[in-house]
């Protein structure tokens, strides 16, 4: 909207736009950093005054608009490099201060190509390799690969010793290739799509892009690599690229950029017209067909032009006919004909426009296709329906004559519903290249940073009058918002075209800096897994500094062996003989230090996460989408999670929300059976399912009746029976006027107001009867429209200024003054609307203590009573509640507070904040209308997991910004709370650490802590899940206090003790504080799930991150680790694939090592025989092939498929997780228990061959001896190979064909080997060894021998545990033996006995439920309490509410059902001084409302018509 001065003279007030809040705010700054971590970014910064009001939740007094003042100040070039703003010129000439010496513009920004690939084709092997050689354990082996080739080391073959590392460093760099040639092709399909790009004229912001020799060199590397990858895969497959399967599509969103995410098709029902009303075709209209659409065909849309007179195109966007809302030719607004009411003439504003009219164009500009990677900032381009935004755009015209356009933001923010963006008002005539040509404006930009919902600047711009060529203008100037802007990587759905400029393109677009990759995550036995190899570094420079040592005192003594058969030492002299034996100690014995694990683990997790996205149980259909992992490296800590944090709407819930019930002028309506409700009933000892089934059929008769009625009121069309969750037959009574006209006046006027105060967008599809559909940016208020049409309240759709409803039948148009948007810090919005008569009414719907704090002081106090103590009901059925309320505003007060408005709007700087000052100003001194109540189910099998994952020894922690009495039934719905608990309400009177510190003591007394160090130190070391009898709540404003330094360990200490941790009313950065506490207080392995934005801090806190695909978002599942559809899938995610992981890496890990230790020790048991001087009692090549061939694959194979239990035992048995929650399966302990077992067996395997030769020697039968230390070595080798895999086999599980085959061919694989290289002669001194040694007898009788004494040990300590002190995995693997788990053969996947899915509390069905027992409830004390509660909420109470009482002359049976059973059980909110009960709310001073008495009509009646 253009800023203009202010006319006092107008009769009436001046419609404007929307304003697009941000929902959170942060401010750019130069050299910000491009790649931050989501958490740190979208946090919301808050100034003082902003801080205190959302620590209060009110202030006492008006803040003062301090006459906020217009900014005509314009940007300096200092200002511009030090603030980062920028200015783009359209046909303007750059000023002196813009330019340098040359002319050039002094401003450069960032090409619109982007690559997120690390590497390119020539940059690929260096960069790899400098990546690679990160890891110590390959320079440790280049190391040693450079010392084999000095001879004076003794290597034999040093180019043969470089192999493994080669094998090792090819396979990494294939891998690493393959991932980095996915994110090129998908860097080049997006920088080569094609764009509309205004041509052929001078756009002065960029100088000519000048292309270096290297840059040209690179980019023909690129292009020969890409044509023949083409030509190769064209000959392979003619399968079409975008033929993808879901595992395609899944694998298709990487961690590294969402904006290389390739785009879905949209979920919404397509369109008929999106920018034409009744045929009227401009004659200056854009033409589509002058330059082929990129996306020929995709456009759903017929044109306009072919409806007849007086058809209505089948959107609502734009809805127009001849009676609604028609300029007329003196430019007012007529009246609707055939209405009731009259409308109040309202002069049509003067927005101007961009385009000078006296400008002399050279007309030669054109729109041409173009590629992505060549828009430049400043460009003018035309984006056409479905297809992406290639860059951070301005838009300037839309199809539509609102100057509206849909947009999808899937790609940005992961939601799926569709957002309106708004064309500037003074770019609405710019159509054509000739248009664009003609411009003359600036815009005036803040500088770029990651927040999406957030953007400031303006376009000036100077209005001449066309009829004054003379006249020099007046300088005009349009606030832009995000409301304003297209960003990139979002979809234009439903519209036609928009023409924009280009502000920020390639690393400068929200979007890609938005894409920094998450903080990195190492596993747990990852980060032990260094110490280990530590140790081995350490045992290896002892082993060697011993030879080292011995050999040069052996060589100073003299008369030694070495005297008479060495002919001199290498070194000359003692001391050099040991320095060289030292580093040729280091050749001989490398493989100490296990250079093939870590390749060996990559393969292992890389397998481990293809297991984990290919189980089709984890597939959730609805959303097409696979249990996706996007770190494969941490799969073992999903098996050693001991705490879980979880959101809950969405999560827990499916985000699915359906209206219940409301509050009307003190009266209550609904009837619904929640599961929430339930809950409560099975605390009190109620048989919930004869109580459910009772519930279920009243509300099916009552459907039928309010079905009937609705339709005898009023032949809604657009009524459809499946799509009815209001059920209240009472309702329609009193809207026909049963219970008085001022009854049914209240209820008209609540269901306006739900009409009215939104911002959803309507979509209407064509049929018998048609149907509207309703797209929110949530879905709460989705719902809150559709109740209202299927009320009789029907939104139709928009007009450039206004709002089209059809009420019993009657359209009437309301004028959109203001919508001032709802956001975290607000909680509520508020629309200023003017309705038929002229009167401006405000409306608004926010939080209770939001609103409440906003009342008229003194007035409506029996309604506030009333509507209080229902909200609280509604709260504790589990149901998500609003308040509604309204004002009447005339016309002097409204027209300067839009003045203020304006200048606001207008701000570049602070914009938010000073809007938020000016909203808050006019929010005040309302009047209650009532209440709403929402249900959001919960999903399918949440109750079953969390019991599953219990029973586990997992304790679950739910982290929600509900209501406390809203989080405790859904607590008792989905099992994480219970009957035999004691409540714990954490609450503290005074906002001070002290009165919070006194609490604590009080409640770690109970238990018998005092919060100590040592008990802090017990704590980390006790793993048990605590006693099911207490579980505590707590609310963000105490968690604020607790989480202070001094406090924290008491209050961990605490949680500790409790079975389950509810925090109600907490922020993100509250979330991912609580996460921290715990995973670094107690040293425990910690995972975390959610589903939106507000759950990233901590997803990526914890160890383990889990987002939830869910339906309406993506922006969780863009920072996990591993995405899901369900939280149900949770279950098998970390119970059987966590569990395996875990248990697999654990094994293999441990038998690498003690594989590596046999062979080592038995070259150094060797060294005692020959004065150390480091010679080889193993051919070369066994110590080359040893690693990479002779016990790789049964070790390998063992961390891929060994499997103790199959994945539904794993699940009917969820106990045998806890050893990976006490981390028993891999510890210090087991690494040295195993290590001193390979001592043990290398002793073996060394001695036994020397034993055999020390007192005889052997010949073939050409007379050639034996004992050589070749020919001995193939004795001691060979067996020593077949101990190892024997023993891996040992301490293998699952002993199938393919395990026992692995095994026999790297035990063949040996003899293999040295039948064939000895068979050659270049094998020298190791030619036909083969023959000769295994021709002998003794040589197969010794293998067997030491085979039988290595393993004996391990075999007889596996067999005296199993039978004697059996683990439990131990007896469950017996007892399948047994066939006592055959049952569960009956299952395609384990589901838990006697459990089924809860139905839908307006589903005629019954809720499947167990066996109840007798509750504690008001009357029945809890004797496992320690503290005299009653197992409720809270200790000893009164009942403060009467007992049961019909409240209506009329019984409503859900509402008295309800109030009576909840009069049984709640406590005194006197009392206990409940924080969010009615009586508090009753308390709240309306803190935002002046003192000033006003006359209202009594009990809530309004005026409004």
């Amino acid at each position: 909207m253009a800023i203009q001065p202010y006319q006092e003279d107008s009769n009436v007030s001046n419609p404007i736009k929307r304003i697009r809040w941000a929902t959170q705010r942060v401010t750019g700054t130069a050299g910000q950093k491009k790649r931050l971590s989501i958490r740190n970014r979208f946090h919301h910064k808050k100034t003082p005054s902003s801080e205190k009001k959302r620590e209060s939740g009110h202030s006492t007094d008006s803040p003062p608009l301090d006459g906020i003042q217009e900014e005509t100040d314009t940007f300096t070039e200092g200002r511009d490099q030090e603030g980062g703003r920028r200015r783009i010129f359209f046909n303007v000439p750059l000023p002196a201060d813009a330019r340098d010496e040359e002319g050039h513009p002094l401003a450069h920004y960032s090409r619109n190509k982007i690559r997120t690939a690390k590497y390119t084709p020539l940059s690929f092997i260096p960069k790899n390799l400098f990546f690679q050689f990160h890891n110590i354990a390959n320079i440790y082996f280049l190391f040693v690969i450079i010392l084999a080739f000095f001879t004076i080391f003794g290597a034999s073959n040093p180019g043969l010793g470089s192999v493994p590392l080669i094998v090792i460093l090819f396979v990494t760099a294939v891998k690493d290739a393959v991932e980095d040639w996915r994110r090129t092709v998908l860097d080049n399909e997006l920088n080569n799509s094609p764009v509309h790009r205004l041509v052929d004229w001078n756009n002065v912001n960029t100088a000519e892009d000048d292309i270096s020799l290297w840059r040209r060199i690179k980019k023909a590397t690129t292009r020969g690599i890409m044509r023949t990858f083409k030509l190769i895969k064209s000959k392979i497959s003619k399968k079409s690229r975008n033929e993808k399967t879901y595992a395609q599509r899944a694998l298709d969103e990487p961690r590294h950029s969402g904006d290389t995410r390739r785009t879905r098709n949209s979920m919404m029902s397509s369109r008929t017209s999106f920018h034409s009303v009744e045929g009227n075709v401009d004659e200056d209209a854009i033409q589509m067909t002058p330059v082929p659409s990129p996306s020929p065909g995709q456009r759903g849309a017929t044109d306009s032009s072919k409806l007849s007179p007086g058809e209505r195109p089948d959107t609502a966007f734009s809805y127009e006919e001849d009676n609604i809302g028609r300029d007329t030719a003196d430019g007012k607004l007529s009246a609707r004909k055939g209405t009731q009411h009259e409308s109040v003439p309202v002069p049509a504003k003067f927005y101007g426009s961009l385009i000078d009219p006296f400008k002399n164009a050279p007309g030669k500009a054109r729109f041409k296709k173009d590629y992505w990677k060549n828009v430049q900032v400043g460009d003018f381009v035309r984006i056409y329906n479905k297809d992406q935004i290639p860059a951070d755009i301005v838009i300037l015209n839309t199809s539509d004559p609102d100057g509206a356009c849909y947009v999808e933001t899937k790609n940005l923010d992961g939601e799926t519903n569709l957002k309106v963006r708004q064309a500037l008002h003074s770019g609405r005539k710019i159509k054509h290249a000739r248009d664009c040509e003609e411009t003359e404006f600036v815009i005036e930009s803040e500088p770029p940073h990651a927040n999406l919902y957030q953007y400031s600047g303006a376009a000036r711009w100077t209005q001449k009058d066309p009829r004054k060529s003379d006249d020099p203008g007046t300088q005009m100037a349009e606030p832009i918002s995000i409301n304003n802007v297209l960003l990139r990587g979002c979809s234009l759905r439903n519209t036609e075209w928009i023409l924009g400029v280009v502000i920020f393109t390639g690393q400068e677009t929200k979007i890609m800096l938005n894409s920094g990759e998450t903080p990195s995550k190492r596993s747990r036995i990852a980060r032990e897994l260094n110490w280990d190899v530590i140790y081995n570094f350490i045992i290896l420079f002892f082993m060697c500094l011993l030879s080292g040592i011995i050999n040069g005192v052996v060589w100073g003594q003299g008369n030694n062996s070495l005297d008479y058969f060495e002919f001199g030492s290498i070194g000359g002299k003692p001391s050099l003989d040991g320095f060289i034996t030292f580093w040729a100690s280091v050749i001989l014995f490398q493989n100490l230090v296990p250079i093939s694990l870590y390749i060996s683990l990559e393969i292992i997790r890389t397998c481990q996460a293809f297991f984990i996205y290919s189980d089709t149980f984890m597939y959730y259909e609805k959303v097409d989408y696979p249990c996706t992992p996007k770190s494969w490296n941490i799969s073992d800590d999903l098996g050693q999670i001991e705490y879980i944090f979880s959101d809950k709407t969405g999560t827990l819930t499916q985000n699915v929300m359906e209206f219940k019930k409301c509050s009307i002028n003190g009266i209550a309506y609904g009837e619904a059976y929640t599961e929430a409700l339930a809950g409560m009933q099975r605390r009190q000892g109620i048989d919930i399912e004869e109580e459910g089934a009772k519930a279920h059929k009243q509300i099916a008769l009552d459907r039928v009746r309010m079905l009937e009625d609705l339709r005898k009121l009023h032949p809604n069309p657009y009524l459809h029976d499946e799509e009815l969750t209001f059920v209240a037959p009472d309702f329609v009574d009193d809207l026909e006027g049963q219970s008085g006209e001022e009854q049914k006046l209240a209820n008209e006027h609540f269901m306006l107001a739900l009409a009215l105060c939104h911002t959803v967008i309507t979509e209407r599809t064509a049929g018998n009867p048609p149907k509207i559909e309703f797209k929110a940016q949530s879905p709460d208020e989705a719902a809150l429209v559709a109740t209202a049409r299927d009320c009789g309240f029907t939104v139709l759709g928009r007009s450039n200024e206004g709002i089209y409803l059809n009420v019993m039948g009657e359209e009437r148009e309301y004028m959109v003054l203001n919508t001032l948007e709802f956001n975290s810090t607000r909680k509520r919005m508020s629309a200023i609307i003017r309705m038929p008569d002229g009167k401006i009414i405000l409306f608004c719907k926010g939080a209770d203590s939001m609103i409440w704090s906003r009342l008229k002081k003194g007035e409506q106090q029996q309604l506030r009573k009333t509507t209080a103590e229902h909200l609280e009901m509604f709260a504790r059925e589990g149901l998500r509640t609003l308040c509604v309320a309204y004002k009447e505003i005339d016309e002097a007060e409204y027209k300067a507070w839009n003045k203020e408005h304006d200048l606001a709007a207008e701000a570049i700087v602070d914009r938010e904040d000073k809007l938020e000052t000016v909203s808050d100003a006019i929010e005040r001194d309302l009047t209650l209308i009532g209440g709403t109540a929402i249900e959001d189910r919960l999903q399918d099998g949440v109750p079953d997991t969390i019991e599953l994952l219990a029973d586990a020894g997992i304790k679950l922690w739910v982290l929600t910004g509900d209501k406390v009495e809203t989080a405790i039934n859904i607590g008792f719905s989905c099992n994480l709370l219970n009957n035999d608990m004691d409540l714990i309400v954490f609450k503290v009177q005074e906002d001070e650490a002290g009165a919070a510190e006194a609490e604590l003591d009080k409640h770690l007394a109970t238990f018998g802590i005092k919060g100590s160090d040592e008990e802090l130190k017990a704590a980390r070391k006790n793993h048990e899940p605590p006693g099911p009898t207490h579980a505590i709540v707590i609310d963000g404003d105490a968690l604020k206090l607790v989480l202070e330094d001094q406090l924290r360990q008491k209050f961990l200490l605490l949680c500790k003790e409790c079975k389950s941790v509810l925090c109600c009313r907490v922020s993100p950065s509250q979330k991912a504080a609580v996460v921290q506490l715990v995973k670094d207080g107690l040293d425990v392995m910690t995972l975390s799930i959610g589903d939106g934005a507000n759950d990233v801090a901590m997803i990526q806190e914890a160890d383990v991150g889990v987002g939830i695909a869910g339906e309406e978002g993506r922006q969780a599942v863009m920072s996990s680790d591993y995405a899901i559809g369900q939280f149900r899938f949770l279950q098998r995610l970390v119970l059987v694939h966590g569990r395996w992981s875990y248990r697999r890496l654990a094994e293999t890990i441990a038998n690498f090592f003690y594989k590596n230790i046999v062979w080592t020790l038995a070259l150094f048991w060797y060294q005692i025989y020959n004065n150390w001087d480091c010679s080889y009692l193993f051919d070369y090549t066994y110590i080359l092939l040893v690693n990479l061939a002779f016990t790789s694959l049964p070790v390998i194979f063992m961390g891929i498929l060994d499997q103790d239990v199959n994945d539904k035992v794993s699940l009917a048995v969820p106990q045998l997780y806890r050893r990976g929650i006490e981390r028993l399966e891999w510890s210090q302990k087991k690494f040295w228990l195993y290590m001193g077992d390979g001592i043990y067996q290398s002793l073996i395997c060394f001695f036994m061959p020397y034993l055999l030769f020390a007192s005889s020697t052997f010949e073939t039968s050409s007379g050639l001896n034996l004992n050589d230390n070749n020919r001995v070595g193939v004795y001691t080798a060979s067996a020593t190979i077949v101990v190892v895999n024997v023993y891996i086999l040992l301490n293998t599980y699952r002993w199938d064909w393919l395990m026992l085959l692995l095994v026999a061919v790297s035990i063949l694989l040996i003899w293999f080997w040295t039948g064939v290289y000895t068979a050659s002669s270049s094998s020298d001194q190791f030619y036909r060894a083969a023959p000769q040694v295994y021709g002998q007898l003794s040589f197969w009788v010794l293998t067997l021998l030491t085979v039988c004494i290595c393993l004996l040990p391990r075999f007889t300590v596996k067999a005296f545990q199993k039978i004697y002190f059996p683990l439990d995995v131990d007896i469950i693997r017996e007892q399948v033996r047994q066939g006592k788990f055959k049952y569960l053969d009956n299952y395609e996947a384990y589901i838990p006995p006697g459990k089924m899915p809860a139905g839908s509390s307006s589903d005629i069905s019954q809720p499947a439920n167990g066996a109840l027992a007798v509750a504690a409830t008001g009357t029945t004390h809890n004797p496992r309490s320690q503290t005299g509660s009653d197992g409720t909420d809270h200790m000893r109470f009164k009942t403060s509410l009467e007992m049961p009482r019909p409240s209506f002359d009329r019984p409503r049976p859900s509402f008295d059902r309800f109030r009576s059973s909840m009069d049984q059980i709640r406590p005194s909110f006197e009392a206990s001084n409940d924080f969010t009960s009615a009586n508090l709310l009753m308390r709240m001073e309306s803190s935002h409302s002046d003192m000033r008495a006003q006359s209202r009509t009594p009990h809530g009646q309004s005026s409004l018509r």
